[in-house]
């Protein structure tokens, strides 16, 4: 008889230490793991500004038109951007001469970037331009 507890006994502890729940599988939380996901997506879309990145330089070119040429590149990991608004500043030595905003109506993926080229008539001696990303939409 006490065999036969001890073995009753014996199997039961081997079937619940056998029977392991997803975490301990794959190491991963799958609740856990979703949630950080949604957290993420949730600060990409209150912060766009955060996740994008804007790069360029400009040039003065033959019709006496200032011309910047950029790359927005979108950071984001879920997150899918338009409407990016971006404001150029325009200088002559040091100073602030003209500024303009500008709608990108480019859809940016995360992950991926866009090219844009921004031309304006601008004061004679405007020797270096100043580009920012202002704001954005995301995308649904």
């Amino acid at each position: 008889m006490k065999k036969i507890l001890f073995i009753f006994i014996l199997s039961i502890f081997s079937i619940s230490c056998s029977d392991t729940d997803e975490k301990e599988k794959n190491g991963i939380d799958k609740t856990d793991y979703q949630s950080k996901k949604e957290s993420l997506l949730e600060k990409e879309k209150k912060s766009p500004t955060s996740f994008l990145e804007l790069t360029g330089d400009d040039k003065r070119n033959f019709w006496g038109k200032s011309v910047f040429k950029g790359v927005i590149k979108n950071n984001a990991t879920q997150a899918t951007y338009k409407n990016i608004r971006v404001k150029t500043l325009y200088f002559n030595a040091g100073q602030l001469i003209e500024n303009h905003e500008d709608v990108i109506e480019d859809v940016v993926k995360p992950g991926n970037e866009i090219d844009i080229k921004l031309k304006y008539k601008t004061p004679k001696g405007t020797d270096s331009v100043a580009a920012s990303i202002m704001s954005a939409e995301v995308e649904n």
